[in-house]
């Protein structure tokens, strides 16, 4: 621990690290020094001067977010000299600053506009004409209104510092200064919103939010992203049952402030025109709209007669309902259908993992550790949060960072060794660079679906054998993949169909599909087959479907969802669309319907029954209950992993592509960047 340094602060007494900031060690006694140019984690620039105080026996203010503290310094914040000097900056801010806040997005949540209201005079000296430049649209999701940016420069160290991208820079000098996108008058970037909540003031603002509302007309719920496997929390903003905005600036989550477009801005497929509202079935060859009670009525029905007859039913889960609705679903089909014909879509073998090795790792473990190997994945594209915390570490801890890859990757930027290969060669890739890599004190390995089967013991072997610590990471791809597989949507063990076999069973006799789309990219060989879809879309499955029911997206449902890394974090329902059920409702539903028994179907209930019985899942309550991360731990001894390992096969999504989800998304699809493709 570092050397603690005492000085006092207005009066009171601190003791804080030595290199602290006199900025952040007032905020350790509750004492706020306003700034607009400081931000924590990211370089000083000490341009707003907001952030004067006195310092005793120092011949002038000094700019606090600059300033380390020193054995017996002596500061006050709130003189009469440091209020004058706050004041003036306030005024000089606002000489060419529009008195626009009525109609301004940032309205109720300004820095600008608190630090006018604590310090501002009240009336202003200046009576020249401001100076007016026409707003910009750099992207359909960021606008830029130049009269209000106070050139704090965060939006910019944010881009370039943060996530490597480089999109924003300063342009023209003087009084024509001005924020600038990198492609003349156009951003080329992630789109991913971060300069925009991170502006003080109204400058970069919203295309998706702006002139839709207020900040205190909205409700405000924290719930887990719905794409990627990364876990990232995001507060979606809710007016009149419409999603108008996500962001997470309260910092609740495992991934901070950090948001990729699609937590930020990707969820309106929710309110996608085309978003089943009532069930269908089909009658005399078409898809016809029904009731609730005739739909199922008709699953539960004929799942009654096929059962009767022992006929084969084949069962498709998904990797974007909760831990709680895949657990149910995998009970349903073993103990109510008696099939162990049930998988999902696999994008990594996390199983053979979990059979070679405990050493799991978090995501602050990517921030922490001294060293980081990423194996056969565009970290930036495909895990946003991961490489965000990986750069992280590399700038304020110096990790060492390692590549081996098909392609360029962001993390080339700054990495200390890196390895091109052919899929499939990874491995040796890997081994290329054993010298640099026995050198590290710990390491965390990441590795994509390329290395899956025993080429994941290989590599476990490999990371034994460097004689260091070393945790690993199996990159998967969407928001409840690991659940998924956790929760039992294996057909292992038993011995039941995997789910390509269960395409080519030409003798099955019911396929139930619930929030997957396996008829994408493929067909079904038995033509016969009774096809149940509950989803949100009528994708290419649903349209071959007999029964489909529309389903709740994950915004729209309570429960639970396990990230890539193992940590387990709460659904909360932001709102209700008109028609759709949650797939756990469903199930009970049907098995009401078939004279079932299968257990309260709800979801605390379920998820009492998955602490008891599912391995690693008794996780603390009150940790989930309070918006937190509990970690799903890793069984107190490797568990050999049984059945196929090599059907894992990634979707390879960029950051504005995401299955089904992304096809529906506006936001995603508005951009100019996408699809996007990996390394380039």
């Amino acid at each position: 621990m570092a050397d603690l340094v005492r000085l006092t602060i207005d009066g009171k007494p601190v003791e804080a690290p030595a290199g602290t900031l006199v900025i952040e060690a007032a905020r350790c006694i509750g004492v706020e020094i306003p700034a607009f140019c400081y931000y924590p984690g990211l370089s000083l620039q000490a341009a707003c001067r907001m952030c004067l105080v006195e310092v005793e026996r120092a011949p002038k203010l000094l700019a606090s977010c600059t300033l380390p503290v020193a054995e017996n310094m002596v500061v006050r914040t709130d003189t009469p000299a440091v209020k004058q000097a706050r004041r003036s900056m306030i005024e000089f801010l606002l000489t060419n600053h529009p008195l626009d806040c009525p109609v301004c997005d940032k309205g109720g949540e300004c820095e600008l506009q608190d630090m006018v209201f604590r310090y501002g005079a009240g009336e202003s000296r200046f009576s020249e004409v401001k100076q007016h430049v026409e707003e910009k649209r750099f992207s359909p999701i960021v606008f830029f209104d130049a009269p209000r940016c106070v050139l704090c420069y965060r939006c910019v160290r944010i881009c370039n510092e943060g996530l490597g991208v480089r999109a924003l820079g300063i342009v023209n000098r003087g009084v024509a200064s001005e924020i600038g996108p990198n492609r003349g008058d156009r951003l080329e970037c992630d789109e991913c919103g971060a300069c925009i909540d991170i502006c003080p003031v109204g400058a970069l603002t919203s295309g998706i939010y702006r002139y839709q509302t207020r900040p205190w007309e909205m409700q405000h719920v924290g719930t887990i992203c719905t794409f990627c496997a990364n876990g990232c929390k995001t507060t979606l903003g809710v007016r009149n049952h419409r999603i108008i905005r996500g962001n997470n600036r309260d910092r609740s989550g495992i991934n901070g402030e950090f948001l990729c477009i699609k937590g930020r801005y990707a969820f309106d497929f929710v309110h996608s025109e085309e978003r089943l509202q009532t069930p269908l079935l089909r009658v005399n060859g078409e898809l016809q709209p029904v009731s609730w009670s005739r739909a199922l009525a008709a699953v539960a029905e004929k799942f009654t007669e096929v059962k009767a007859r022992g006929g084969k039913f084949g069962v498709i889960g998904s990797n974007h309902t909760t831990n709680e609705e895949n657990y149910f679903l995998q009970k349903f089909a073993r103990q109510a259908l008696g099939t162990g014909n049930i998988d999902h879509q696999r994008t990594g073998d996390v199983a053979t993992l979990l059979g070679c090795t405990r050493s799991l790792a978090t995501v602050a473990d990517l921030y922490s550790t001294k060293a980081a190997l990423v194996v056969g994945s565009d970290l930036a594209q495909q895990h946003p949060l991961y490489a965000f915390q990986l750069r992280a570490n590399w700038r304020h801890h110096q990790a060492r960072v390692y590549t081996v890859t098909e392609g360029p990757v962001r993390e080339d930027q700054y990495s200390a060794g890196r390895a091109r290969v052919q899929r499939g060669e990874e491995l040796a890739g890997v081994e290329r660079l054993r010298e640099q890599l026995k050198a590290e004190p710990e390491l965390v390995i990441l590795f994509g679906d390329a290395i899956q089967g025993e080429a994941v013991r290989k590599l476990v072997a490999f990371g034994d054998s460097l004689g260091i610590p070393v945790k690993y990471v199996c990159l998967l791809d969407y928001s409840n993949s690991r659940g998924a597989a956790d929760m039992g949507l294996t057909p292992e063990p038993g011995g039941g169909l995997t789910l390509p076999e269960m395409l080519a069973a030409w003798d099955l006799d019911v396929l139930w599909v619930v929030g997957a789309n396996p008829l994408k990219n493929g067909e079904l060989a038995a033509d016969g087959a009774f096809v149940v879809v509950q989803d949100l879309f009528l994708t290419e499955t649903a349209r071959r479907a007999d029964v489909v029911l529309p389903a709740a997206s994950a915004y729209e449902k309570s429960g639970t969802v396990t990230s890539a890394t193992g940590e387990v974090q709460a659904l909360r329902a932001a709102l209700k669309v008109m028609g759709a059920k949650p797939d756990l409702e469903i199930f009970g539903l049907i098995a009401r319907e078939m004279g079932i028994d299968l257990g309260v179907a709800m979801p605390e209930a379920v998820f009492e029954e998955i602490r008891q019985t599912v391995r690693g899942y008794n996780v603390p309550l009150p940790v989930i209950a309070a918006g937190g991360a509990a970690q799903a731990l890793a069984p107190e001894a490797p568990v050999a992993a049984a059945g196929r390992a090599d059907l894992a096969e990634s979707a390879r999504n960029t950051l504005f592509t995401s299955g089904t989800l992304g096809r529906y998304s506006k936001a995603l699809n508005s951009v100019e960047e996408a699809p996007g493709g990996l390394y380039r």
